[in-house]
């Protein structure tokens, strides 16, 4: 059997035009063929799985931008005394509740090692499609660095696959730069500011100079083609990772109107993960997972984050959905979008920003984002009309089916799949 029809539903193609009634998807292995109203569907001569969507809403397959698979935060003494295997087999119930709440494409921006990603593909376990920085590369001291003052490093995530991402100066960061790539990295991370969960430092410290940055894109990209991704809270840690040629910026907590002008002129994308702060408090408060140190420096941007977001989106740099997914439970990814739409967006360019943008910020708007023809078949069906209410895609209940290259990989409607030769 090659060929799917999704029908009788209504379909937000994530382009941003008018959702159209009665709309079908017409699919063969795991690519769009045709996409229109039902009547306008050229259905083959031939035996036909047909899904129907139950007068729910089909949207392309959601993208998060910003997400650690192999990780939830937990509280400090549980996390020192796991064997070090078992993360792998929780990850895999983190890949399905991503699969489950819609999301069939995930940046890993850092932990995840390639053979993760090898073992979606394969199809030993189930998962998103994938693109791993491997290890993000951070300075002596800085956001990354878990060391404490106690001389035990927390949660050291070194070991054959995930080179350390420990590096200062000039070229040991190019060093670093090869060891992810020859470690699979499809992308490099980088901390260029320090952050919330870090011990020793602070969001608005600068980490790694200009120079040093520089050398991070030029030999990603010289050697690879390969793009980079700045971890980056402060203003100028900020603006010196837009200098220095970094695709995107994650957090962008202190945005200021010089880095949005920068931003702009580069065509720099910004990743603003709004629920990370959002959920260090929501666990600080309800348990034991979080260091007092990310409470306190989460209650101290919380609201600044939220301005600066709503500054750039107002100055149009281009947003991509991101969450921060291992800060906060795997799964819960879809509470990013209300929060975008807190800062003004429309809940149509919040869904614009977790598939047609966010494929762009990936490179990979030649396959996913859009529900067209030629798209692999990544697909999304929900219950409730996200236009009308975005925070109904939180509740995994209403994402009643997914499909990921052109397989159902979750389905909770009464009246399951059927078979017609036509």
């Amino acid at each position: 059997m090659t060929y799917i029809l999704i029908k009788n539903g209504t379909l937000i193609d994530g382009n941003g035009g008018q959702p159209l009634k009665d709309a079908a998807v017409l699919i063969k292995n795991n690519v769009i063929k045709q996409v229109g109203k039902l009547s306008e569907i050229s259905v083959p001569n031939e035996e036909v799985e047909v899904i129907d969507a139950e007068n729910g809403y089909i949207l392309p397959g959601l993208i998060d931008t910003h997400v650690h698979m192999m990780l939830e935060f937990e509280e400090l003494r549980k996390s020192l005394s796991t064997p070090f295997a078992y993360k792998f087999y929780q990850a895999i119930e983190y890949m399905k509740k991503t699969i489950d709440a819609g999301i069939t494409t995930v940046r890993d921006a850092g932990f995840t090692d390639v053979g993760v990603k090898e073992a979606i593909d394969n199809g030993l376990v189930l998962g998103p499609r994938m693109q791993v920085s491997i290890n993000p590369l951070t300075i002596t001291g800085g956001h990354g660095d878990s060391w404490t003052r106690s001389g035990i490093d927390t949660t050291s995530l070194s070991y054959p696959g995930m080179p350390s991402g420990l590096c200062d100066g000039p070229e040991q960061v190019r060093q670093k730069v090869r060891e992810m790539l020859r470690a699979g990295a499809d992308i490099i991370k980088v901390h260029a500011t320090g952050g919330v969960m870090s011990p020793t430092d602070h969001p608005e410290f600068t980490q790694f100079s200009l120079e040093e940055l520089k050398i991070i894109v030029e030999e990603a990209r010289f050697r690879r083609g390969i793009k980079v991704m700045a971890h980056a809270q402060g203003a100028e840690g900020i603006k010196n990772a837009v200098r220095a040629g970094i695709h995107s910026i994650e957090h962008g907590i202190y945005l200021d109107d010089e880095a949005i002008e920068l931003m702009l002129k580069h065509g720099t994308y910004l990743v603003p993960t709004l629920l990370a702060p959002v959920s260090v408090l929501e666990q600080g408060k309800n348990s034991n997972n979080m260091p007092e140190h990310a409470i306190q420096k989460s209650l101290e941007v919380i609201d600044i984050h939220h301005e600066s977001i709503a500054k750039a989106y107002k100055a149009g740099v281009k947003i991509a959905m991101g969450t921060d997914a291992g800060v906060m439970p795997h799964g819960t990814n879809l509470r990013e979008l209300n929060l975008m739409c807190s800062v003004g967006m429309t809940p149509m360019e919040a869904i614009i920003a977790t598939t047609k943008v966010a494929s762009e910020c990936m490179g990979w708007e030649d396959k996913l984002g859009t529900v067209e023809e030629g798209k692999l078949a990544d697909l999304v069906i929900a219950k409730e009309d996200p236009i009308a209410n975005i925070s109904s895609l939180e509740d995994q209940s209403n994402i009643v089916t997914v499909l990921k290259d052109g397989k159902v990989v979750k389905d909770l409607r009464v009246a399951k799949t059927n078979l017609v030769t036509q």
